[in-house]
């Protein structure tokens, strides 16, 4: 058995890819977000991937009428299917969109019943997160014009060549180059965990056997680079890695200092994990939240509350209750400065050091072996300057990036030939060192939208230490209130508090190199940008869109905190009588609805009518309640995708403070309406605008008090800091 593994006969016996592969094509024309092929609605029928590949595409759209019918009748071409579309993928990072694509275009797995791989999908953009999970599960994902390919083409496509010809001519379609050379490893293997986990094997029986290194599979080379200097991103992930930096390209696998699980893909998780054999996470933190389920469960949903938490805790992990909140709200609680980290949501962004979000396949593999692989992207810097003008909140900053953006030509909202500046890449924001770290999640959280692979923001110390301290203090209460695992609560402390006895934050080189630079100047905008229905890449000024009629407005999700609730209640107490809108209100955490109940601004949401959601994703997801269908809708939500709210709703982003304005007039107000409200708002603001800091709140601190973290724990915590 040594000899077989040393001879890598578990690859070498696959077949390789042939020169040519002819497939019948299946096109959808403009953009197909993860929302599309895995609608959220349908998200409690994900881990039985034939019965939720039923619900693939199931809203009609240009060229489709019937996904499935129109599937049957390609096949009798008898080729393949390939997936084709001018931007795939973008969205969510749910496995399960990547399931069903295979399930009706992949190959079954032998003695695996109900899961299947293999399969091509080709793009002229595909996003980040689906091109890895594409890969994990052994499919050949292909960026390249798909402008002159159509519904039922045959096509010839040359792989190694990378050329695709109508099928049995010489006429090319279309030229491509193939992300790198391991790919194809990676589709002999079944998938890129298959081909890590048995290169691995195989290097250890060789070893083993006293043989020399194995030189079946294909390397990818390091870039040739004279580099001048590191990025933050590269130097964060070069750290995590044990070296100085890691340039664009580069082949890593970095250690994970926090993995993030949330409920609507952790069934998958837990699947893949028992695949994996895990028995104990080898990442330092594996955090499970339900914060996607727990205000209308489905009876698979209350299983999965029950059974869940102890799966995770039995290996290590911590699971939050159902009813605490949302993951990242948690998740960046638990974070520490300059490490790496991955989350089964696509806006697992932290706000300390930097996150790549994956599918569930990778981020069981992350948490299992404490490591991800990872082909390091290039970074575009988004660099503020000026001073943010009267009535601009965060959330504007967050819709500039991609409203300078396409007034510099770095993007397009037109999906046919899409130009998008930020796909793949590190999105690195610089100019705004003093802010809050809640605040700059809200930046770190819209790289999602950019389909960013990664985001960074530079601050300064005095906030990341005023951060966590708080968060000392609330997981010590953890403790005290049960959460398991205890002892991993204990040791993130001990290293918090090692690093606040030595605080240091990385920054960029100042010969550090970029893709691109997108500088904005906060004196130049002056009214709040808003992204418009239904693309988050369709970002216009509030004077461009003034005077459409709002019926229903959401404040929640993982883009607000508790200032922004702060400030809707202070706005909404200017409001006579009931609002003309339908007003929904979700927190992001039970601590946050606490906190604003004492302070009485639960009064002021029922006093105008609102509907107030149990702390959690509520509408954001659109696989809970949802809004009424073809309805405008105004929300502080992360995306706004077609049917993610409501059946046919046209979603506008906005700020809190914006979306308030507009549940009270019912419409989208002129700037200048707008700065009416914000002015009395602005009075208060720094009341307004003051975060959860749980070392001043007297009953966090009391329970924290009673906790003890053992001294060996602090010393091994210290000396993994110092390394």
């Amino acid at each position: 058995m040594i000899e077989s593994w040393a001879a890598a006969e578990w690859f070498t016996t696959r077949p390789k890819l042939q020169e040519k592969i002819t497939l019948t094509v299946f096109k959808v024309t403009g953009e197909t977000n993860t929302d599309d092929l895995s609608p959220a609605p349908d998200a409690w029928s994900r881990p039985d991937i034939p019965l939720h590949a039923l619900a693939m595409l199931k809203n009609p759209r240009e060229g489709i009428t019937d996904s499935a019918k129109q599937i049957r009748e390609l096949k009798e071409k008898g080729f393949p299917l390939v997936y084709v579309g001018d931007v795939v993928g973008t969205g969510s990072s749910r496995k399960s969109a990547t399931n069903s694509i295979l399930w009706y275009m992949g190959d079954d797995i032998p003695f695996a019943p109900n899961k299947r791989t293999g399969g091509f999908v080709l793009g002229g953009v595909i996003a980040p997160i689906f091109f890895n999970t594409m890969e994990d599960s052994g499919a050949l994902p292909l960026e390249m014009d798909v402008q002159g390919m159509a519904m039922g083409d045959v096509i010839d496509i040359f792989v190694y060549e990378g050329v695709v010809r109508k099928h049995g001519t010489d006429q090319v379609i279309t030229k491509f180059e193939i992300k790198s050379d391991v790919l194809l490893d990676e589709v002999q293997a079944g998938g890129r965990i298959p081909l890590i986990i048995g290169r691995g094997l195989t290097g250890k029986a060789r070893e083993s056997l006293g043989l020399p290194p194995a030189d079946f599979f294909k390397t990818l080379k390091a870039p040739e680079m004279d580099v001048k200097g590191y990025t933050l991103a590269q130097k964060l992930v070069g750290k995590a890695c044990g070296v100085a930096g890691v340039v664009p390209g580069q082949y890593c696998e970095p250690k994970m200092g926090c993995v993030g699980s949330q409920d609507t893909t952790g069934p998958m998780t837990r699947d893949e994990l028992k695949d994996l054999a895990c028995l104990g996470f080898s990442a330092d933190l594996t955090m499970q939240s339900f914060c996607h389920t727990a205000a209308y469960p489905k009876p698979v949903d209350v299983t999965t509350h029950r059974t869940l938490p102890k799966f995770i805790s039995e290996r290590g992990g911590v699971a939050l209750r159902p009813g605490d909140g949302i993951i990242h709200s948690w998740l960046n609680r638990m974070l520490l400065p300059d490490q790496v980290g991955t989350g089964g949501d696509s806006h697992t962004r932290f706000p300390l050091g930097i996150s790549f979000p994956a599918g569930s396949g990778l981020v069981a593999f992350a948490a299992a072996t404490g490591v991800m692989p990872l082909d390091m992207p290039e970074s575009v810097l988004v660099r503020f300057s000026g001073t943010m003008q009267q009535g601009v909140t965060l959330r504007d900053l967050v819709h500039a990036i991609p409203y300078f953006a396409i007034k510099k030509g770095f993007l397009t909202v037109e999906k046919k030939g899409k130009k998008n500046i930020f796909n793949g890449r590190i999105l690195e924001i610089e100019g705004l060192p003093d802010l809050k770290c809640e605040q700059a999640f809200e930046l770190a959280d819209a790289s999602a939208e950019r389909s960013a692979a990664g985001c960074t923001i530079k601050l300064n110390k005095e906030p990341v230490q005023e951060y966590l301290k708080s968060n000392i203090t609330l997981l010590k209460w953890m403790i005290s209130e049960g959460y398991s695992d205890a002892r991993t609560l204990a040791r993130r402390v001990a290293k918090m508090e090692a690093w606040l006895a030595a605080p240091t934050l990385m920054e960029a080189d100042k010969g550090a190199e970029y893709a691109c630079v997108i500088d904005i100047n906060m004196d130049e905008i002056k009214e709040p940008i808003l992204c418009c229905p239904n693309d988050p890449d369709d970002a216009k000024l509030l004077s461009e869109v003034t005077g459409r009629k709002i019926d229903e407005v959401f404040i929640g999700s993982c883009m607000t905190n508790i200032g922004h609730f702060r400030a809707a209640g202070k706005m909404l107490s200017q409001s006579k009588g009931q609002l003309p809108t339908r007003l929904w209100i979700a927190p992001p955490t039970k601590m946050d609805q606490e906190q604003l109940t004492r302070e009485g601004f639960y009064a002021t949401y029922g006093k105008v009518g609102a509907r107030t959601e149990m702390p959690g994703c509520s509408l954001c997801m659109g696989n809970q309640a949802r809004v009424a269908d073809n309805c405008t809708v105004v929300s502080t939500s992360t995306r706004n995708f077609p049917n993610r709210l409501g059946q046919g709703a046209d979603c506008f982003l906005a700020s809190a403070e914006l979306s308030a304005v507009c549940a009270i007039v019912g419409r989208l107000p002129t700037p200048e309406e707008y700065l009416k409200y914000y002015t009395e708002l602005g009075k208060e603001k720094e009341s307004t605008y003051k975060y959860l800091n749980f070392d001043q709140v007297e009953s966090f601190q009391e329970a924290a008090d009673e906790v003890t973290i053992d001294p060996e724990v602090h010393a091994a915590a210290k000396a993994a800091m110092a390394a």
